[in-house]
């Protein structure tokens, strides 16, 4: 026992007298006053725009305003217990968030921290939350759809993967929804979903929550929160955290999805930053640079080259209207930013008419090149068709009498308007979408009356369900579509409708087509 002693203390005789203490440089600041989620700060000549800074607590903020004698500092936890005096420290880079697989599945706040009390993230790998978009020469055209099960969409404003569209609407008229069923309809798809929640009240973050675990969808989910009452700092800092994260799979060849719900609160978030920080007002009180956080946060999404890995990031940021003002300031400049949107109309809602998707004031720039060959086959016509109708329904009201022609436009179009309602939570498939559209195409509906319709339609889903039962793909089913296969499934959603009794059986010519042949 003597000797093992002996070695020990020889050992540490050695280490100690190897040992070298080392000189490392801290820069520490002084805060000289601090208010409403900003701190000035002196005493620290080396920080760079957005480097991370530690205060007491271990809490922290970013570098925003870097002036002569003191910087602006952006803080991104409450800051009642720091006071005048109190040291700051540099951490040598900028404000970065942990990337990994284990996030799938958890809520985190934008910095990373957990907030569905599992344990913390322990990732070794963190990215800037900042963070360059992709150059021009690193992306890819946007070929992929992105099925969002809802009818109106995926045939009339198709999205792709890679793409930016913006769904827009008043207060309280399903964005969220939609958002919601994007994500639900994700289920199969080996698509990565990010929900972001910027400034919402923890009432309907929790209800989103509830909803994706409801349906399994936190299975392939990440939750990134700043509640409203959180620090404008941190709300100002949530998508460009999800966005990171987002980056992280798509850089490892994987297809994303991310939801910014919603860029209003963003947008205002930013606003009381910069009025705060004493930067210049401009138009509505925005500053001048508000269209700049916007565009370098959505140029992000792409879709990559495939020497690149081929992944994608597509984008549905969600930005509320006032009075249905779409010309406000930061609804145009998320229009010119995005490349299409979606309006949802107020009055539509008022009616029923769910999702309250107006089709006349929304557009997909690009998606259309994505969609499937058989939604082009059938969403030309039907978009015109309805077009028509929203025309002339409104001179239908006053009472004018119309021919036979524009009486049947009318009810031809009520039966679309119809067919495109979906209750919130419940994606439709795209071999039963393609069955209720080739049915309306066909104007199999047109016999069926209003009040049953939606029996109807169910009937004819179902009879399409049977088509991908035999164990066959449903893409396989429905990408490639000849003119027999359409003419097949018109006949099949016919049956239905025959056999419940929606539209009359067709008469038979004469007594030979009733014969029974062999085989």
């Amino acid at each position: 026992m003597q000797e093992i002693f002996n070695q020990v203390f020889v050992h540490m005789g050695r280490v100690r007298e190897a040992w070298e203490p080392q000189l490392k440089l801290h820069e520490t600041g002084t805060i000289t006053s601090i208010a409403s989620g900003i701190a000035k700060v002196s005493g620290l000549p080396g920080v760079g725009f957005e480097e991370a800074l530690r205060f007491p607590g271990n809490s922290y903020g970013i570098a925003f305003n870097i002036e002569e004698d003191e910087i602006g500092v952006v803080l991104l936890d409450d800051y009642f217990h720091l006071h005048t005096g109190d040291e700051v420290e540099r951490l040598g880079h900028v404000m970065d968030v942990a990337v990994d697989d284990e996030l799938i599945g958890r809520v985190i706040d934008p910095l990373g921290r957990p907030l569905d009390g599992k344990p913390r993230i322990t990732s070794a790998k963190r990215l800037p939350i900042e963070r360059p978009a992709p150059g021009i020469i690193d992306r890819a055209p946007v070929t992929v759809p992105l099925q969002t099960g809802i009818k109106a969409i995926d045939a009339l404003i198709p999205i792709g993967r890679g793409q930016r569209e913006l769904i827009l609407g008043d207060r309280q008229t399903g964005k969220t929804a939609i958002a919601l069923d994007t994500i639900l309809n994700q289920r199969d798809e080996n698509i990565v979903c990010i929900y972001c929640a910027i400034g919402v009240h923890a009432s309907g973050i929790a209800r989103a929550i509830a909803t994706l675990r409801e349906k399994g969808a936190m299975g392939y989910t990440i939750v990134v929160v700043a509640e409203g009452n959180a620090p404008p700092g941190l709300i100002y800092t949530a998508p460009y955290a999800a966005t990171s994260i987002g980056e992280h799979f798509m850089e490892k060849g994987r297809d994303v999805l991310i939801i910014y719900d919603d860029l209003t609160h963003h947008a205002r978030a930013y606003r009381e930053l910069s009025l705060l920080l004493r930067r210049p007002p401009g138009r509505e009180a925005y500053p001048g640079d508000i269209f700049y956080i916007h565009s370098r946060l959505l140029e992000r999404a792409t879709h990559l080259r495939t020497e690149l890995g081929g992944g994608s990031l597509t984008a549905l940021p969600i930005i509320e209207t006032e009075a249905q003002d779409i010309s406000a300031y930061i609804p145009t400049n998320l229009i010119s930013i995005t490349d299409g949107q979606i309006y949802l109309s107020p009055t539509l809602f008022e009616l029923g008419i769910l999702p309250a998707i107006d089709v006349a004031k929304s557009v997909s720039r690009v998606g259309g090149k994505a969609q499937r060959a058989v939604y082009l086959a059938v969403a030309g016509d039907l978009k015109l068709d309805y077009a028509q109708f929203e025309e002339l329904e409104t001179f239908a009201r006053f009472g004018a009498r119309m021919d036979e022609n524009t009486r049947k436009i009318i009810e031809h179009g009520r039966r679309i308007r119809a067919c495109l309602k979906q209750p919130e939570s419940s994606p439709v498939t795209v071999i039963e979408q393609i069955a209720v559209l080739l049915a309306l195409t066909a104007r199999l509906f047109d016999d069926v009356p209003l009040d049953r319709m939606a029996d109807a339609e169910l009937a004819v889903r179902q009879a399409a369900a049977g088509l991908t039962a035999g164990g066959r793909e449903e893409s396989k089913t429905v990408e490639n579509l000849n003119d027999a296969e359409r003419e097949s499934i018109i006949q099949i959603a016919s049956k239905a409708l025959i056999a419940l009794g929606f539209i009359p059986e067709p008469r038979k010519s004469g007594p030979q087509e009733s014969e029974s042949r062999p085989g």
